[in-house]
């Protein structure tokens, strides 16, 4: 699931790599020790034959230990390029629509933000503005939120297929309100979850379609949160600070449904380290049975 950060394909792809090749010296190193103890029985030794035939069976051991650890790298990177695929086309379609709604709006005379990294559409002061302490919207912020509303619905429509899991109505305060600070708090709470359900509703009153949408689960895609002041935007204890910080979010959770193959790339992980620590264990044991 996408919902702030993706992850990175290079860091991901560079550690099997690193893998692969601490696999690959390991057994080069092997190889240079058996040579070296052959070579110590190479003049003289009635047992040459014997040691000949037992580093000839260790090798073989080795190699196709080594083969099989190889190939389920092989299988893991293939599955994280996989997935890091899928995660990248959902965070790529979470932009495209995002990109989509901010152009139609500013088309119709409605300002919005996008935060594409994040999956924000930020409705700004310009669009839908609180007055200190209150969740209500005033006629402009209605009408405001009354495009938005047909054009989300429009564009969520078009992308349907792209995997929405979710699209968060956020509600978010500034640091002020009554002297007592514990009680400012759960006010603010409160207040920021009363405003993002007064947009909630608005937005469900002009575009009643935004119900019936669904995620992979059969689950209502819209949703509601509050979020107090914990997510400023606007640093500061000036009103310039606190009318950007009133404000409301539409946050876009995609979903790569890649829980269940992740799973099985921790299995295959975890038994490429026991394989890896078994061509150890050959290491020594070689050199005990071949003396």
């Amino acid at each position: 699931m996408i919902s702030e950060a993706e992850g990175s394909t290079e860091e991901s792809e560079n550690y099997f790599v690193s893998m692969t090749d601490m696999m690959v010296g390991m057994l080069f190193i092997f190889i240079i020790m058996l040579m070296v103890f052959a070579l110590n029985y190479r003049i003289g030794d009635d047992d040459s034959k014997r040691i000949k035939d037992c580093l000839t069976n260790v090798l073989m051991r080795n190699a196709q230990l080594s083969s099989d650890i190889n190939a389920k790298v092989n299988l893991i990177q293939d599955n994280v390029r996989g997935q890091i695929e899928a995660l990248e086309l959902a965070a790529d379609q979470r932009r495209r629509l995002l990109n989509v709604i901010r152009e139609q709006l500013a088309a119709q005379g409605t300002a919005v933000e996008i935060d594409e990294r994040n999956g924000v559409l930020r409705l700004t002061e310009a669009a839908v503005r609180f007055d200190p302490g209150k969740s209500d919207l005033d006629a402009r912020a209605r009408e405001n939120v009354g495009r938005i509303a047909r054009v989300l619905a429009a564009a969520v429509g078009a992308f349907q297929s792209a995997g929405l899991e979710t699209i968060f109505v956020e509600g978010h305060t500034d640091t002020t309100g009554v002297p007592d600070l514990a009680e400012r708090d759960r006010r603010n709470w409160v207040l920021s979850t009363e405003r993002a359900t007064s947009t909630y509703r608005e937005l469900l009153a002009d575009a009643p379609e935004l119900r019936q949408f669904r995620n992979r689960r059969g689950e209502t895609v819209v949703s509601v949160s509050g979020y107090s002041s914990t997510r400023a935007i606007a640093a500061g204890e000036d009103r310039e600070a606190w009318a950007r910080n009133r404000r409301i979010d539409l946050r876009f959770v995609m979903d790569a449904d890649t829980t269940v193959n992740l799973r099985d790339i921790l299995s295959l992980n975890e038994q490429v380290k026991a394989q890896i620590a078994r061509l150890a264990e050959i290491s020594q044991e070689s050199i005990q049975a071949c003396k």
